[in-house]
C-alpha cells in the first residue's frame, strides 16, 4: 500500500463506520461460502453411502466364501462316502453266499474230516471261506459280536426269547444269522435269540 492510499481508506471506514456488518460483507462471498457448504454435506452423504456399500460388500463376500466352503465340505464327504460305501449293494449280495459257505463247512461231519479222500475238499472250502472274509476286512466289511453280549437295537435284531438261567435276561443266546457291517454302517443286522427269565 502507498502513501496516497491511506487517507482515502480512512475516509472510506470513517464513511462506513456505523453500517451493519452483514450490509458491509459481499453477497457473492455469501453465496460461495453457501455453496462450499452444501457442496461439503453432499461431500459427506457421499462417503457415508460408499462406506456403508463399502461394508455390505464385505459381508456379501464373507457369506460366498462361507457358502463355497461349505459347498466344497459336502462335496468331499460326498466323495469320501462314495469310495467307503461303493461296495454296499454287492457286499449285501454276496453275504448270502458267505452264509451258504458257513453252513456248508458246519455241515461237514467230523468223518469226512478224517477221511483221506474227502480231507482235501474240506480244506478246500474251509480255505475259500477264509479268504472271503480276508477279502470282506480288506473292505471295510466285518462281522457283529453278538453272542454273549447284551442286545443292541442298532446292530441285533431279536427273533425270540430263549428263557434261561445260566444267562442275564436281554444277553445274546443264540445267533441264527450273523451280522455284518460296512465301516461304521449297519450292512445286516444279527438275527439272535435273547435270554429271559424261566417263568
Amino acid at each position: 500500500m502507498n502513501e496516497n492510499d491511506k487517507p482515502r481508506d480512512e475516509a472510506a471506514e470513517a464513511e462506513l463506520k456505523g453500517v451493519p456488518e452483514e450490509f458491509l460483507k459481499d453477497s457473492h462471498d455469501n453465496a460461495e461460502d453457501e455453496g462450499d457448504e452444501a457442496k461439503g454435506d453432499d461431500l459427506s452423504e457421499v462417503i457415508a453411502q460408499l462406506r456403508s456399500d463399502l461394508e455390505a460388500a464385505k459381508q456379501d463376500v464373507l457369506y460366498a466364501k462361507a457358502d463355497t466352503q461349505n459347498v466344497r465340505r459336502r462335496m468331499e464327504k460326498d466323495v469320501q462316502d462314495a469310495r467307503n460305501y461303493a461296495a454296499t449293494a454287492f457286499a449285501r449280495d454276496i453275504l448270502s453266499v458267505a452264509d451258504n459257505l458257513a453252513r456248508a463247512v458246519e455241515a461237514i461231519p467230523e468223518s469226512l474230516r478224517e477221511d483221506d479222500k474227502m480231507k482235501g475238499l474240506v480244506i478246500g472250502i474251509e480255505a475259500t471261506q477264509r479268504e472271503l472274509e480276508k477279502v470282506f476286512k480288506s473292505h471295510g466289511i466285518e462281522r457283529i459280536a453278538a453272542m454273549g453280549l447284551p442286545l443292541d437295537p442298532n446292530q441285533h435284531q431279536a427273533m425270540m426269547e430263549v428263557p434261561t438261567d445260566e444267562h442275564e435276561p436281554g444277553t445274546v443266546v443264540q445267533e441264527m444269522q450273523s451280522g455284518w457291517m460296512i465301516k461304521d454302517r449297519l450292512l445286516r443286522p444279527a438275527m439272535v435269540g435273547v435270554a429271559k427269565k424261566p417263568d
